[in-house]
This record gives structure tokens, sequence and C-alpha cells, in this order.
């Protein structure tokens, strides 16, 4: 209308733009009132106040607002300023050792007077729960180990504040590292422009065009290599005619019971049995739903553990290896539990959740195992024949 009224009298006043209404729209009766200037010189002022703060001015304003990131950018800064000044900040070394003070408790100087961090602690004996305090019994009275010692009577504060300072170095060259091969990238791509650009704008795309299904795969098939290489499944005494005398354990938790009842086998032997067992197939039953929608029943990713655990040990079997019932459920039992951390993960972020139509995608896993299996056999092959 503004512009209608200019072409009309040469001006927007309200005058000018209830002629020009009017024109357009004669059936109607139009008043200077209807289209006076609106007062808002208040609105105008709050938008000023807005409109006068710069970028970085807002930005710190509703970083300020976050109590939960203002507690974030102060605890990175404690972590920095001890990685940097920490370690100096006593007498010792990060690989000094002293035998005759290890395992000492946290002592800090100060503190110690209000009956905390005094270097006191609780053990356990046959005849009840006493407080020792190594640094009166050894007569230690003037040294302090802030965060203890450890079995070789390393001081642990300076070794933790020096750990830090790897840890941020790692991570700050990893960053930077990433910056200069993108920014690299970006000037060569620009500068050149023309096939070069074209081509190099491709190969990204098509590194970013990459499915899911086939990372998932990769990753599959390298983690089924090192079960591979952990158990073995190799038909290579078949092929050679030579059928050793196998170790059939089928009945459930004798062995896992043996194991436990054993004096002999508590401890790291217990472990490795158990936990180990469950841990082999852990990551099979957490990647298969994560790469792939056919497996995201319960059923299915179990189903298929259980599978490349029967296959484990039938290949075992006739291997001459020792076929257990405890192995089977064990890792079955390390599948489901991959399995829920799975779905706790995709719950948690929905993201995770493959989006495939899950046709027949249980073929990828199943060509990877044959896969392994088969190298693994002629691996064997190759060094018995």
């Amino acid at each position: 209308m503004a512009e209608k009224a200019i072409r009309l009298g040469g001006e927007s006043t309200a005058a000018a733009i209830t002629q020009a209404v009017q024109e357009l729209y004669p059936e109607h009766k139009f008043t200077e009132a209807e289209f006076a200037r609106k007062d808002n010189a208040a609105e105008i002022a709050v938008d000023t106040n807005f409109a006068a703060q710069s970028f970085w001015k807002d930005v710190r304003i509703r970083f300020f607002r976050k109590k939960s990131a203002v507690l974030g950018l102060v605890m990175i800064i404690v972590i920095l300023l001890l990685a940097i000044f920490g370690p100096g900040m006593n007498a010792y070394t990060y690989s000094g050792q002293d035998l005759s003070q290890k395992n000492f408790a946290p002592r800090v100087p100060g503190i110690e007077q209000f009956g905390i961090l005094d270097g006191s602690e609780k053990m356990s004996t046959t005849t009840g729960t006493k407080i020792v305090n190594n640094y009166v019994e050894k007569g230690k009275d003037d040294v302090y180990y802030w965060f203890g010692s450890d079995l070789y009577g390393r001081d642990i504060w300076t070794r933790t504040w020096e750990g830090a300072r790897v840890s941020l170095i790692i991570a700050v060259a990893a960053a930077v590292i990433d910056m200069v091969i993108g920014m690299s990238y970006g000037l060569i791509s620009g500068y050149f422009g023309g096939k070069v650009d074209m081509l190099m704008q491709r190969f990204l795309e098509v590194a970013n065009g990459i499915p899911r299904l086939v990372i998932g795969t990769l990753l599959l098939l390298v983690y089924l290599a090192g079960v591979g290489l952990f158990t073995g499944p190799s038909l290579a005494q078949i092929f050679l005619g030579r059928l050793p005398q196998p170790r059939l354990e089928l009945i459930p938790f004798a062995d896992m019971i043996s194991v436990l009842t054993d004096k002999n086998a508590v401890g790291l032997g217990a472990f490795v049995n158990i936990a180990g067992n469950i841990a082999l197939l852990f990551p099979l039953g957490l990647f298969l739903p994560l790469f792939w929608r056919w497996f995201e029943r319960a059923g299915r990713t179990i189903g298929w553990c259980f599978g490349t655990s029967l296959s484990i040990e039938l290949i075992q079997l006739v291997a001459g290896g020792v076929t257990s019932a405890d192995d089977l459920l064990l890792n079955t039992l390390g599948g489901a539990l991959g399995f829920a951390a799975a779905r706790l993960l995709m719950r948690a972020c929905p993201k995770l959740a493959p989006t495939g139509e899950g046709r027949a995608e249980w073929a990828a896993p199943l060509v990877c195992w044959i896969v392994i299996i088969a190298a693994s056999t002629i691996s064997d092959l190759l060094i018995l024949w």
C-alpha cells in the first residue's frame, strides 16, 4: 500500500495510503485513522537494547545463564590449572619411588588438623577392624602424599596430573591435526578450483555416502577376526584326515562349579573362564541391533549369538578342543547383555537406531563369520600341510 501511495501521491503518509486503498476498494469506506502511524516507541527501545548487543555479548549472556555450563567451565579450568601446575606443587616426581612409603593413605597439610585426610585408614583383621596410620607407625611425620602413594611408593598426586597433561596434549593435538587437515583440504580445493575442486568434492561425497551397513560390516569383520584369533575356528583337521579325541563337557554348570570350587582357579583363572566367556560375544550382541534393523528383536540377536557360539563349540569338537555347555551358555548370556546395552543406547539416543529395511540383513554377519572360518582353516592348512 505504501508503494501504491508513493506512486499516487509521492509519499507514504496516512492520507496518501488511505487514498490508494480507497481507489483499490471503492466499495469500502476508509479513514486516515486506520492507517495512522502506530506509536511503538517502547517496542523500538526494547529492540534497540537487543540489537545493540554484539554476537559475543549475546553468547556470554546466554552461557552464564546456564548453571551447568558455568560449572563445566569451572571444572575444565581447574583441571587445566592442575595439569599445568599440579606436578610442581610438591617435591615428588612422576617416576620417583620409595618402597618404605608404599600404600600410604592421603595426607594433606593443614586439613589433617580437622581429622580428615590425615593418613589414617581402616584395616580389616581377623579380630575386627582397626584404624592404622602408616605415617605415624613408620615415623614419617614430615611426609605428605596428597593423594596417597601406590604399591611402589610413588606419589599418586604427581602421577595423576602428569597423566592429565598427556591426555590434554593428545586431545589438543588431535583437534589441531583435524583442523589443519580440514582447512588444508578446503583451501586446496578452493584455490585450484575446476577439476581439482570437482574431484575433491566428489571424494568427500563418496566418503560421506558410505552406508552405515558397510561400516557395520567392516567393524563386525574385524571383531569376528578377533574372536577367531582367540577360539581358532578351523576345519583344517577334517581336511587333513586328523580327528583327535575331543573333550566333552555337556553337563550344564558343571564346568563353572568346578572352576569356582577349585582353590587354584579362584581369582584370575575364574575370571578368565567365566567373565571372559561372557565378554566374548558381548560386542556381537551390541553391534547387531545397532547396525542391522533385522536384529532389533531380542530373539533374533540372542539366537544369532547362540548360533555363533554353537558353531565355535562344534568346530572345537572336530578339532580336538574342549566342547563345553557352559561356554555356550556364557557366550549366549554375553550376547544377551550386549543386546540389552544396545537397547539402552538406542533409547538414550534414538539416532543410533538403524534405518534399513530389515530384509535379509542377516546375510552380512553370516558371510563375515564364514569368511573368518575359511581364513582360519586355510591358514592352518598352510601351516600343517
